[in-house]
């Protein structure tokens, strides 16, 4: 007598709305992202499509047709850190067969969009996973996500994503600290740390490497050496413009993006003042304008490329199922000293 093994059928709307003690046509609501249902009633919907393996019929097809194809949406498209990195995915991209569609997006219109729409034109498309780099966002906007299982990595999150999602990054405090350290080999002790955006995990870990590198010289911090608002030039040039105007300013400046570094080169020449001689500089992302600014920029080099292509492989692991070794990849970054740091004038 042969005896046959059960075999666990794959779950319809009916079990799934059993399950989330609602009707078939609110569960229909919830996977085709409608707004009309009351958010206590989407997230019972979302656990219980979760809990039960749940794929709708487009899901299936996509997964099972045609190569892999990927989302990739930089915020802030125009930069020599986001080229980096785009570099990096296509080029792993095209050694692994694997489509990638790029755009850019606003931090605005990031938090504006409708997250549910987003995901089902993915699976509509058969775009299998979504790479974000610099991005913030919610705990119920990466829901969407999750529920349609479209695996996301986030590089160098603004805000670190929640349990059950994946990102990739550098060694922020290592570099900070060394940068610091740098300066400080130097005879530097009046070191100001021009940061990103306050939210943004990566810079808040640029300015503790900071702070332990002066705790360490028992140098006592002073606040108003520390500014914090955006990696661009602009930023870097009303930042420098500030500390400038201090009774005592800086002699060295560690500015927490090469963009940034750029702003201070800038308004150190506006007042006359000459990098090295008069205001050592350090930059952090290691990206081409290191080699293209006068002086030559010293930078933190971040692995840009590399985390490129790092992101797209655990994208393409999770798609097929495979467990990551761990929910965040951090890749060492190195000091690259140039010509932009030297002694402090003695007065």
């Amino acid at each position: 007598m042969v005896r046959a093994e059960k075999v666990r059928a794959k779950p319809v709307l009916a079990t799934v709305a059993a399950l989330a003690g609602v009707s078939a046509p609110t569960v229909s609501k919830v996977i085709n992202g409608r707004d009309d249902v009351a958010e206590a009633t989407r997230l019972r919907v979302q656990a219980a499509l979760t809990e039960l393996g749940y794929e709708s019929p487009m899901q299936r097809r996509a997964r099972s047709t045609g190569p892999d194809m990927v989302d990739l949406v930089i915020d802030g498209m125009a930069t020599q850190y986001s080229m980096e990195i785009l570099t990096g995915i296509l080029d792993y991209a095209a050694a692994e067969g694997v489509d990638v569609v790029v755009g850019s997006v606003t931090p605005a219109k990031l938090q504006t969009a409708n997250h549910e729409e987003w995901a089902q034109r993915m699976i509509e498309s058969g775009r299998k996973g979504l790479i974000l780099v610099t991005s913030e966002m919610t705990t119920r906007q990466l829901d969407s996500f999750a529920q349609r299982n479209i695996p996301v990595v986030v590089i160098d999150p603004l805000n670190p994503p929640r349990q059950g999602f994946s990102s990739v990054g550098a060694t922020n405090w290592a570099g900070g600290k060394e940068a610091t350290e740098h300066l400080l080999s130097l005879g530097h002790t009046r070191i100001a740390f021009l940061g990103g955006p306050n939210a943004a995990e990566c810079s808040v870990a640029r300015l503790h490497g900071y702070l332990a590198a002066l705790m360490g010289h028992g140098i006592k911090q002073r606040p108003e050496y520390i500014l914090t608002g955006g990696f661009t030039k602009t930023f870097g040039v009303e930042g420098t413009r500030q500390l400038l105007a201090l009774d005592e300013p800086p002699t060295a400046i560690f500015a927490a993006s090469d963009a940034t570094a750029l702003g201070v080169l800038e308004e150190a020449r506006q007042h006359g003042l000459r990098v090295p001689d008069d205001l050592s500089l350090v930059g952090f992302d290691g990206t081409p304008l290191t080699e293209q600014t006068l002086p030559r920029l010293t930078s933190v080099a971040q692995p840009l490329q590399e985390m490129g292509r790092a992101a797209l492989r655990a994208v393409l692991r999770l798609v097929k199922g495979e467990e990551l070794d761990s929910a965040h990849m951090e890749l060492a970054t190195e000091l690259v000293i140039r010509d932009s740091t030297a002694p402090p004038r003695v007065a």
